[in-house]
């Protein structure tokens, strides 16, 4: 289902916005995005642009897509050293639309997926973007999220079991009993759960497609979009999910790393390289990384399954129904934890 500003949404926006000191003329807005997730818009009174993130429509399950949550999160991280784009105002359900919506600051630049733009494509340029990316993580790993008002956003204590049983229920049969593929990995995950590292602000979906960079060299990044997921937990979950994404030369991809195949262009770190400058800005113990991707990646295949069950069922993103999506990345997480892959 899709979803269009009509004449009355968009003046009662202009209203909202011109009340504010933001915008002052009529409005133009275009959509943002695949539309898949909460919904965003570039507004624009031909002087100003801005952006406008709601929820998509209903129905949206309990707890998710919380624009609320999402604004509180991004504003708490103003002047943390973790570039984000200012939020601007918050609309509270019925103001504008019937749900809530938050409005935050254009930033302008490239976001990259499979190719780095030209004006950024010498080999050191694309080795500080790299750096850059993991600076960012390092960087929000950091912030004290206690002292910034975030502390009620996520439980931290027994984060990573309390992950697991939760997100396996999702493909699970009533009894707890896990796919068959998924067995092996399930029991593995299981078996190794690690106490967690640490407790920090994650964001539960960083890589290099949820970023913006500035426009001109040395690379570096501009905004970190798309905190919808950001959570407080173990910050090895959030390396470990990033590193999944940031694909090897020569070995097999997943989805998500094929929306990260620019790192394969000359000048970026490897994801080795990568792994110890975290451990290097943070002094993070990396012994259990293995475990922390192989999560990161049987999450994804739990994901996927789920959407290919709704897909067959004829709900949801059709996309999803592809059987060899799931099996990318559960082989993915086998190989991560150093068992037989599904397609063996």
């Amino acid at each position: 289902m899709t979803w269009e500003w009509t004449p009355d949404t968009l003046g009662a926006l202009e209203t909202f916005l011109r009340e504010r000191g933001i915008t002052e003329g009529p409005l133009t807005t275009a959509g943002i995005g695949d539309g898949h997730s909460n919904l965003t818009f570039l507004v624009s009174d031909g002087v100003r642009q801005v952006i406008v993130r709601r929820p998509p429509p209903p129905p949206i399950p309990p707890g998710a897509h919380d624009m609320l949550r999402e604004a509180r999160l991004v504003g708490g991280l103003a002047g943390s050293g973790v570039p984000v784009a200012d939020v601007l105002a918050v609309g509270q359900t019925g103001e504008v639309l019937d749900v809530p919506f938050y409005v935050m600051d254009y930033v302008a630049g490239p976001v990259v997926t499979t190719e780095t733009p030209s004006a950024l494509s010498a080999p050191a340029d694309r080795r500080r973007i790299g750096e850059a990316l993991i600076d960012t993580l390092a960087a929000l790993h950091a912030v004290d999220w206690q002292a910034a008002g975030l502390g009620d956003l996520g439980r931290p204590e027994g984060f990573n079991e309390r992950h697991l049983r939760r997100m396996g229920r999702l493909v699970a049969a009533e009894d707890g009993t896990p796919p068959p593929e998924f067995a092996d990995i399930d029991a593995w995950l299981g078996a190794n759960v690690p106490a967690e590292s640490g407790a920090a602000i994650i964001h539960n979906d960083y890589r290099i497609g949820n970023v913006i960079l500035a426009p001109d060299s040395p690379g570096r990044i501009a905004a970190v979009l798309d905190w919808e997921l950001a959570t407080i937990g173990d910050p090895l979950f959030d390396l470990g999910y990033f590193l999944a994404s940031y694909p090897v030369e020569g070995e097999e991809r997943t989805p998500t790393e094929d929306l990260g195949t620019a790192v394969l262009e000359d000048g970026y770190p490897t994801r080795d390289e990568l792994a110890q400058r975290y451990a290097a800005a943070t002094g993070a113990d990396l012994s259990n990384l293995n475990w922390y991707t192989a999560l990161a990646l049987w999450k994804l295949a739990v994901l996927y399954e789920y959407g290919r069950r709704r897909a067959v069922a004829g709900v949801g993103d059709q996309y999803y129904r592809d059987e060899a999506l799931v099996r990318s990345f559960l082989d993915a997480a086998h190989r991560a934890a150093g068992l037989k892959t599904v397609s063996a």
